[in-house]
């Protein structure tokens, strides 16, 4: 194998992928197409990476981009959108790369889903990533399926989401802080994709891909608060409150923090279900959140505020 297309390779997890392909498989080429440039910045130094401007939608480019590869890895995802917007990018584009990659002749895939998601799930974005799971398993080409839990990481928005609230609000209004998750270390996400890659045994097979332990919402939002040195008590609310709130956020201009699309995923528990092999069978000795998350955390951060307010004081 020597030319991949990375699919959503200038994003969080694309990136930590083609840096550890930089290191790992220095001779691997990456594919990796965007369509504004400056979204590509951080991979484009990569000597491993080939960044283009691309619009992986349109299929004449999607054909392209396929052509004249040895392998694609899918990461194209959304959290927020409308069912319209969830369809395109789970479920059409899915079909658009089966048939690029049946027209050149390409057939190893990695597409990187999540955990949940099933055909009657709470949710828009379980619900379309099952039916994008679907369009791979069912198209004869040789597709290894991940499902991640919740991905956390130096440039993730869980964690850093959390403490950077924590940091401008003297408590955090939290709903649903039963809300079961196992976060995976994105380190450990980009060296499964590189290990399904290398071994074509893995074909056919759906691989979870999460934590060593298991946390409710509340504890990840308490350990991102103490980690980036903004501890806060937290206010539990009721669901309905919850609701409500995540609906102010779509509100808002931009992306949204939060949608009830996202609280409606959370009623389903985001663990591994045990029932399919993890990362212990591609070879991954899953990271602790306590051994990554306080130093990325403590370095954006920093101290807390009345703690540099002291400092200056002195």
């Amino acid at each position: 194998m020597r030319r991949v297309l990375v699919l959503g390779g200038s994003g969080f997890v694309g990136r930590a992928l083609c840096e550890h392909l930089a290191q790992v498989e220095p001779a691997l080429r990456l594919l990796v197409p965007t369509r504004r440039n400056a979204h590509g910045q951080a991979v484009r130094p990569l000597p491993n990476v080939d960044l283009v401007t691309a619009d992986v939608h349109d299929e004449a480019a999607l054909a392209r981009l396929v052509a004249g590869c040895d392998a694609v890895v899918n990461l194209v995802a959304i959290l927020h959108g409308s069912e319209a917007a969830f369809e395109r990018v789970h479920v059409a584009l899915p079909r658009r790369i089966v048939a690029a990659c049946a027209a050149a002749g390409v057939r190893r895939v990695v597409h990187v889903s999540a955990l949940g998601v099933a055909a009657d799930a709470p949710s828009r974005y379980l619900r379309s990533k099952a039916a994008g799971e679907a369009v791979f398993t069912g198209s004869g080409l040789a597709v290894t399926v991940l499902r991640p839990s919740v991905i956390f990481g130096a440039h993730d928005r869980f964690l850093n989401t959390f403490a950077q609230l924590q940091q401008l609000a003297p408590f955090m209004p939290l709903a649903f802080g039963g809300a079961r998750f196992q976060p995976v270390w994105v380190g450990d996400v980009a060296a499964a994709i590189v290990a399904a890659l290398d071994r074509p045994a893995t074909a056919g097979q759906i691989f979870e891909c999460a934590g060593p332990r298991e946390a409710t919402l509340s504890e990840l939002v308490r350990l991102s608060g103490l980690w980036a040195g903004v501890p806060r008590p937290q206010l539990p609310l009721p669901g309905w409150a919850g609701s409500l709130q995540a609906l102010l956020m779509e509100l808002m201009p931009g992306e949204p923090l939060m949608s009830r699309d996202n609280v409606a995923s959370m009623s389903v528990p985001n663990v591994a279900s045990g029932t399919l092999p993890g990362l212990a069978a591609l070879g991954i000795t899953p990271t602790p959140l306590e051994a990554v998350a306080p130093g990325y955390l403590a370095e954006r951060f920093g101290p807390m505020p009345q703690d540099r307010f002291r400092a200056r004081r002195r």
